[in-house]
């Protein structure tokens, strides 16, 4: 009967990630089926971790946060946990050797949203290490799946794509961090006064992860290529309509998403280009 519980673990993560995100879980749909369950595991522990820090806010967020690092460690130590999206989320690291530098990091990052903090270049640069980039690693630790010249490869890339994702998620988000989390990430940004030159300068950073991004994805498995391409283009095309959008106006925006046309449309455009070789 464990395999039943190792089962029911398995589709708690993955029922998780559909519910929170329909743009992720379209991605993770295009891969070969095998990388199915453990990126599911992965994103549903960035997720629960996410919403400890962001939407329980009735509830003594840091003592959960701890109470969720605590258990992490415990389903790490004993290979099982009744916490199911912790139980899936063990059995992953532990295939795919994913290390505790990756996972602890990503607690920081999490830790670092208790507090009210003024980011500099640096808190910023750590914020998005943990939050994004070691998520990305871990996801490629998957995808190498034991081949350590490829997962080194490829490593700088994977941190870079998973930087402008987090950055784009920044940008559209500037008022609902502000008013409803009490956060500003970007660095020195003043959102009084949001300036054109601030916001192109900020595009010129997310455009740099993006090409760096891409040269990645083009060396990646054949099985999760096109599903990782998919997510890019989904991104990219949100970041298009965000730069569309002037300084003093983006501040009050109403969300910024791609309509479900449009990403149809991409969906087909984005195979023809990987069935092509055009990436």
């Amino acid at each position: 009967m464990k395999a039943l519980y190792d089962q029911i673990s398995r589709k708690t993560s993955k029922i998780t990630t559909q519910a929170y995100s329909t743009s992720f879980t379209l991605g993770i749909r295009l891969f070969n089926q095998k990388y199915h369950d453990p990126i599911f595991a992965i994103y549903g522990f960035v997720r629960l971790a996410d919403e400890i820090v962001d939407s329980f806010h009735a509830y003594n967020k840091k003592s959960l946060l701890e109470e969720f690092r605590r258990d992490t460690v415990l389903a790490l130590e004993r290979k099982i946990s009744l916490n199911p999206i912790l139980h899936s989320f063990q059995e992953t690291v532990h295939k795919y050797k994913i290390e505790w530098a990756l996972i602890d990091r990503f607690l920081k990052s999490m830790e670092m949203d208790l507090d009210e903090l003024e980011y500099d270049q640096q808190l910023f640069e750590e914020y998005i290490l943990g939050s994004a980039e070691v998520v990305g690693l871990m996801c490629l630790r998957v995808f190498a799946y034991g081949d350590e010249s490829m997962y080194q490869e490829l490593k700088t890339p994977a941190m870079r794509l998973g930087s402008a994702f987090q950055k784009i998620n920044f940008l559209r988000d500037l008022q609902t961090d502000l008013l409803h989390l009490g956060r500003t990430y970007f660095p020195k940004l003043d959102l009084n006064n949001f300036s054109q030159q601030a916001k192109e300068n900020i595009e010129a950073d997310i455009e740099k992860d993006f090409q760096d991004g891409l040269a990645g994805i083009r060396k990646l498995p054949v099985g999760v290529r096109y599903g990782v391409y998919v997510a890019y283009v989904y991104y990219h095309n949100l970041f298009k309509k965000i730069k569309r959008i002037q300084s003093n106006k983006l501040i009050g925006y109403k969300r910024i998403r791609v309509p479900n046309p449009v990403k149809y449309g991409m969906l087909l455009s984005s195979y023809l280009r990987y069935r092509l070789n055009l990436l």
